[in-house]
């Protein structure tokens, strides 16, 4: 696999941006400055390629939503199917396909899965002409029920990964080869700042780091100096802004427009359904036992990236009078009690953003049309508790900030650990709580 391959692949994984900075280094080293090498040297020093560990105890890939692979083989063997060739069941068409196919082999209908009432007696089966045992067609019948429910688990599983995914870096898991390599200084850029934009969260009671550093921002310069070659289309699925919305035609921005606003449609369904199911006290969104809050945070993370997105290209369009007849505001995520404890124990007060969180109707049912919320009603909100409406975010594109570039450090579960090994052991026996 050539660097340029690899670099691809990491759109799609949360690789170090050290990493990530090494393989840039490589492709960019004939056509970089000095001045340029010397940011780009900030990062990849750090790479495991030079450090002395060479390994790192954190996951460098997201999750995998598990298929029906195992049950559909097993079902093949035993309603002696013969495939004429393999398929994927870890794909959701190919394992509806498979049910729509096999169930009517034993008068199953999918998605008719009550063990007492759906299921054919004796007389039932002789008259659809099933000669087998009472004892054999429960045996499929059962089988059959369990993939249709794996069926269900692999959807939602999916859908959970794919708004993780949404929230760190946006669209960039789902630009295609071609657009990425057509221009080695657009790849460059949308790979380094993906890396940046999947670090984890850490333990503080300060906001945490901003993802677009001065490495993104010299990479970002060397893509507007060659502006004719540069991919921007491809820019605009992990990085959004006027800059980079100018280089689009109407055509192109409304396209990313309807791709955002189905997601949001998306999300807002899913927000639906785990606020139902979570007792979440919205008051100040602390965590309580029971909560499944891993779900809750990857979804809210990805609501307010799409939203921002859908903000800077309404605005990029001239649109922004539909926000006078319809806004929606963030999605606050979940914060662990003794984080608020210990940002209440420094002098901090409850985040503004929550009190105007609770003041305005929820924003995925103002999405779905149930409730009602425009602007006037959110820049209310924001100047009640001191917030400046359009720096905030709530009703206009976010302030665009260069951050400094800092080490990843080595996380368990948020905290720093200065060794990888260490860390490694650490999460083996539990000194940290959360999933492993």
């Amino acid at each position: 696999m050539t660097t340029i391959e690899q670099l691809y692949t990491t759109l799609d994984q949360r690789r170090r941006p050290e990493d990530v900075a090494e393989m840039i280094v490589d492709l960019l080293k004939d056509g970089l400055t000095k001045s340029e090498h010397s940011v780009l040297e900030k990062a990849a020093q750090g790479s495991l390629k030079r450090s002395v560990y060479g390994y790192t105890s954190m996951l460098e890939t997201f999750g995998t939503a598990v298929g029906a692979e195992k049950q559909i083989t097993k079902a093949i063997e035993i309603f002696k199917i013969r495939e004429n060739e393999k398929s994927d069941y870890n794909n959701a068409d190919n394992i509806e396909l498979f049910l729509n196919q096999i169930s009517p082999l034993i008068r199953k209908s999918v998605g008719q899965n009550d063990f007492k009432s759906d299921r054919l007696n004796k007389t039932e089966r002789k008259e659809a002409g099933l000669d087998i045992s009472k004892r054999n067609y429960n045996k499929k019948w059962r089988l059959l029920k369990r993939i249709e429910k794996r069926l269900h688990q692999y959807i939602q599983e999916s859908k959970k990964i794919k708004f993780q995914k949404i929230a760190k870096h946006g669209l960039s898991h789902t630009i295609s080869p071609q657009d990425f390599n057509a221009d080695l200084n657009t790849a460059c850029f949308i790979a380094y700042f993906n890396a940046r934009s999947g670090l984890r969260s850490t333990f503080t009671n300060q906001s945490q780091e901003r993802p677009f550093d001065e490495i993104c921002e010299m990479l970002f310069n060397r893509c507007k100096e060659t502006l004719d070659r540069t991919q921007w289309q491809a820019v605009s699925h992990i990085y959004i802004t006027e800059e980079v919305l100018k280089h689009l035609t109407d055509e192109q921005k409304g396209n990313l427009l309807g791709k955002w606003t189905y997601i949001l449609q998306e999300i807002a369904e899913f927000l639906g359904k785990l606020w139902a199911e979570n007792d979440i006290k919205r008051k100040t969104m602390a965590v309580q036992r029971g909560n499944d809050s891993t779900t809750w945070n990857n979804t809210a993370g990805a609501w307010n990236k799409a939203r921002d997105s859908w903000m800077n290209i309404i605005y990029a369009l001239g649109m922004e009078y539909i926000l006078e007849d319809l806004s929606f505001g963030k999605v606050m995520r979940l914060m662990a009690a003794d984080v608020i404890a210990w940002h209440l124990s420094t002098g901090g007060k409850l985040d503004p953003n929550t009190e105007v969180w609770n003041t305005v109707p929820l924003p995925w049912e103002v999405f779905q049309g149930k409730e009602f919320c425009n602007k006037k009603m959110i820049v209310e909100a924001c100047r009640k508790v001191g917030l400046d409406p359009e720096k905030s975010g709530w009703i206009a594109p976010r302030t665009h900030q260069v951050s400094q570039f800092t080490p990843t450090p080595e996380l368990v579960h948020g905290v720093t650990v200065s060794n990888p090994f260490l860390a490694s052991v650490l999460r083996k026996n539990k000194y940290f709580s959360g999933k492993i």
